[in-house]
């Protein structure tokens, strides 16, 4: 990627902030957001939607290159020219697609779009192999945790305002599956890169959270970001 672009990596498991953090952030720098998660979680409604079973690798595999994933000027979420940007957040795929996630090619196929929407501009990427894998040279990385009782809580809150309808135990539940899953894969596992600075967010209010990336972007000598 030409270097005279910046490019910010935020990696973290799910429900740790990093979504929520890297939107804000993005906003306020002027840069373009990229939600990686919501790639994956369309590809996963893809197969839904085709009453394929997201744990059947092969069938999965089937769908690159036919299915057509981008997003619009609303930073929305297309699935084949259709607005899914609300529906990728229901309960079938969030169940599902850590498993996507895990297949290689899969992998492969919408990295190779991330790489290409990231390409030529200042980006704030999130995800969970960003600054290992997708964005490896990014001038500054940063992995969000936050603790699993808390992250738990966040998605609860969060299906409760968007009316969906899930208990604590489910989403503590989900998100201890999708932990595993995510860490354990073979391919580009949840890690944080060597050069990445932790962030724990566990007690930290969103504002607290912007505010100690600030003082990280200064460290790292790209103050001029926030002068945008």
């Amino acid at each position: 990627m030409d270097r005279k672009f910046i490019s910010i990596a935020i990696d973290g498991p799910s429900a740790s902030g990093k979504s929520t953090i890297a939107k804000l952030l993005a906003a306020r720098l002027g840069f373009t957001y990229i939600d990686t998660g919501a790639m994956y979680r369309a590809f996963t409604l893809a197969m839904i939607l085709k009453g394929l079973n997201p744990e059947d690798e092969k069938l999965a595999e089937s769908l690159i290159n036919v299915v057509e994933i981008e997003f619009d000027s609303n930073n929305h979420i297309l699935l084949d020219n259709i607005d899914v940007n609300a529906r990728i957040r229901d309960n079938d795929v969030a169940d599902n697609v850590s498993y996507i996630a895990s297949y290689k090619n899969v992998r492969l196929f919408l990295v190779d779009l991330q790489r290409k929407i990231a390409s030529g501009k200042n980006v704030v990427m999130d995800g969970r192999d960003i600054g290992t894998y997708v964005l490896k040279d990014a001038e500054i990385k940063i992995f969000m945790i936050a603790d699993v009782n808390e992250r738990a809580k966040r998605r609860y809150i969060q299906n409760k305002e968007n009316n969906r309808e899930t208990s604590f135990e489910e989403c503590l539940e989900n998100i201890k599956k999708r932990d595993y899953i995510d860490s354990h894969r073979s391919f580009c596992p949840l890690q944080p890169a060597k050069d990445s600075i932790t962030l724990d967010t566990t007690n930290l209010t969103i504002e607290e959270v912007v505010n100690k990336i600030d003082e990280i972007i200064v460290n790292k000598g790209y103050k001029e970001c926030l002068c945008h």
